[in-house]
């Protein structure tokens, strides 16, 4: 599974982001430019010390993204689709794109994957819901459409058993 952040403007999203993509084997694919440095306190904070471990890949632009991963099957969260973000059958293999949290996605970049756009959910006095959030609901319910896969539990986390 791949999570992909367009410009993404706040480095505690992207580092809970980030501790969320550890937490479930997930790529993460930053498309610049961003709206701040990898080696920033916030980001390494959110992400606690889990940042290491994570697969990550940086792109100068969308562009960039798409000539280094041809044919990706790439979901749009955007609170402009039709879509509910439930109705898809998600690849383990697929991309689920989110933009930046003042604007999104662009919408030149969303025309063009209108059959896989999708968005949660919510009341309309509300404009969105942080990113960090956005991206763990979509991306669990993609994990368990694949039966969360690789995601076994192993032993017990409590002194007693229950």
């Amino acid at each position: 599974m791949n999570v992909v952040l367009h410009q993404p403007e706040m480095p505690a999203n992207t580092g809970n982001i980030g501790r969320t993509c550890a937490a479930t084997g997930t790529k993460l694919h930053l498309i610049c430019p961003l709206g701040f440095r990898l080696d920033e306190k916030s980001l390494k904070r959110a992400g606690l010390d889990y940042w290491e471990d994570l697969d990550v890949t940086l792109y100068d632009n969308f562009e960039d993204f798409l000539a280094k991963n041809p044919g990706a099957k790439i979901y749009m969260a955007t609170t402009k689709a039709e879509k509910i973000y439930t109705d898809m059958e998600y690849e383990p293999d697929c991309f689920l794109m989110f933009g930046k949290e003042s604007a999104g996605i662009p919408e030149e970049i969303l025309v063009e994957y209108k059959d896989t756009a999708i968005r949660i959910p919510m009341n309309e006095e509300i404009r969105s819901l942080n990113l960090s959030n956005s991206v763990a609901i979509v991306l669990y319910e993609a994990l368990r459409q694949q039966a969360f896969a690789g995601m076994e539990k192993k032993g017990s986390l409590h002194r007693l058993h229950w």
